[in-house]
């Protein structure tokens, strides 16, 4: 992820105001570094590699989403428990942005995974009028497993999603 450093920081710079004032949607378009088009692939075949920052940052997030799923599944997760289950979303990805240093195809397809974090993120925090926030630990847990999927994190283990075959 040795992306220009620069333009990672104009669009953080521009990123998180947005993410905060008009939501995690609008932060997944701006913070794309030119991978728009990006799909999730592996790399010839193999998962991706990952550096110290992106396993400590999404080991943390898997943490929180897999105490969080059980009680949001139950309907017995408490407000404060999806805000604050939001609100480390979100600093995590800030520490993925800022810290991550993958090469540019790994980053591209992280982005992927990241926008649908950001989306998780923001529907368990409540910002998705009419959207059930137990909806948006799902998306997270689900992002959390395509992770899984396409990068080498090791001792990774997939979130069991409820009423999931």
């Amino acid at each position: 992820m040795k992306i220009q450093t620069s333009r990672l920081l104009f669009a953080l710079g521009f990123a998180l105001p947005l993410a905060i004032a008009a939501g995690p949607l609008q932060a997944a378009q701006t913070h794309d570094h030119g991978h728009a088009a990006a799909e999730l692939a592996l790399d010839h075949g193999q998962k991706w590699a990952t550096d110290d920052p992106l396993r400590q940052a999404m080991g943390n997030l898997h943490q929180a989403v897999a105490r969080a799923l059980p009680e949001a599944h139950a309907g017995a997760l408490s407000d404060a428990g999806y805000d604050a289950l939001g609100a480390q979303a979100n600093r995590e990805l800030a520490y993925i942005v800022e810290n991550c240093k993958l090469e540019p195809q790994a980053d591209a397809v992280l982005h992927v995974i990241l926008a649908d974090v950001v989306e998780g993120a923001g529907i368990a925090g409540g910002q998705h009028a009419g959207q059930a926030r137990a909806a948006g630990v799902v998306r997270l847990a689900e992002a959390l497993n395509r992770y899984g999927e396409y990068f080498d994190h090791p001792g990774w283990q997939a979130i069991r999603i409820p009423h999931e075959s």
